[in-house]
């Protein structure tokens, strides 16, 4: 997973499926090249190949992106959805992803520069944009309750966030933050705007929060529903090398999650 927070990486080796995860958090956001040198550094550091990967997969995290609902999408006009709310450049290349589970695209900026690198190190690869994903699994996993449902995708410096009420997507979109005063308001701000009850609609996390740190602390004290996503099935049919200190709230990234973006794909 590319980040400007930071690097994640999940393999998986067959045929004793021993899981490596490791990742890579920057002190502060970094621009696309800047990942790139940080993303090479780490291949060499690691001994990454093509000869040892099988099936690349680069899940992109940023705030280049758009929804927009597959009725009005037209395949020639992708720039015009990302003009008036990022800030593009001509030589940009932009892609999309369909989600298969809800009626939209998500139209959206893949770093270039890092493309080409996966490209020359490896060949062809499958990419997506992680809220694509993000999107189609809360889906997936909500449940039709008449409160709604907010489900946040969290990083060290932002998060993602989709809400869904009665098995409907209501909202989805990425936001910046840098003190746990930041994290919360967003929050209850999109749930004034959508006249939701913070006593009442359910808040799930996934990623790089925990039940002690600050902001979940936060949350908990204005919102009274809060807790952490779970897989359906457990990891036992996977084995964790001593080095991959996997955490299991990183969704995203999750041995089940992998291997079913990997069926899709």
């Amino acid at each position: 997973m590319i980040s400007q927070d930071g690097l994640s990486f999940f393999s998986s080796a067959t045929p004793d499926k021993k899981v490596l995860f490791f990742e890579k958090n920057f002190e502060q956001p970094l621009g696309p090249e800047n990942i790139l040198k940080q993303l090479k550094k780490i291949f060499e550091a690691e001994k990454i190949s093509a000869g040892g990967v099988e099936k690349p997969v680069v899940i992109f995290t940023n705030n280049l992106f758009a929804f927009v609902p597959r009725p009005l999408f037209n395949e020639k006009k992708l720039a015009d959805y990302l003009k008036f709310n990022t800030k593009i450049l001509e030589t940009d290349f932009i892609a999309f992803d369909e989600l298969e589970n809800c009626e939209v695209n998500n139209v959206y900026v893949p770093y270039t520069n890092i493309n080409n690198y996966f490209f020359e190190q490896f060949g062809e690869f499958d990419y997506s944009h992680s809220m694509s994903l993000w999107v189609e699994k809360t889906l997936q996993l909500s449940e039709e309750t008449p409160d709604g449902t907010f489900y946040v995708n969290a990083f060290q410096k932002h998060f993602e966030l989709s809400i869904v009420k009665e098995g409907k997507l209501l909202l989805c979109n990425s936001f910046s933050f840098e003190a746990p005063e930041d994290f919360v308001y967003y929050l209850l701000f999109v749930a004034e705007q959508l006249k939701l009850d913070p006593e009442k609609f359910q808040l799930k996390f996934a990623g790089a929060i925990s039940e002690t740190s600050e902001n979940y602390q936060r949350c908990f004290t204005y919102i009274r529903n809060c807790s952490f996503l779970k897989e359906e099935n457990d990891d036992r049919a996977f084995s964790f090398s001593e080095k991959a200190k996997f955490n299991p709230h990183y969704f995203l990234l999750s041995p089940h999650f992998y291997a079913y973006h990997l069926r899709k794909t």
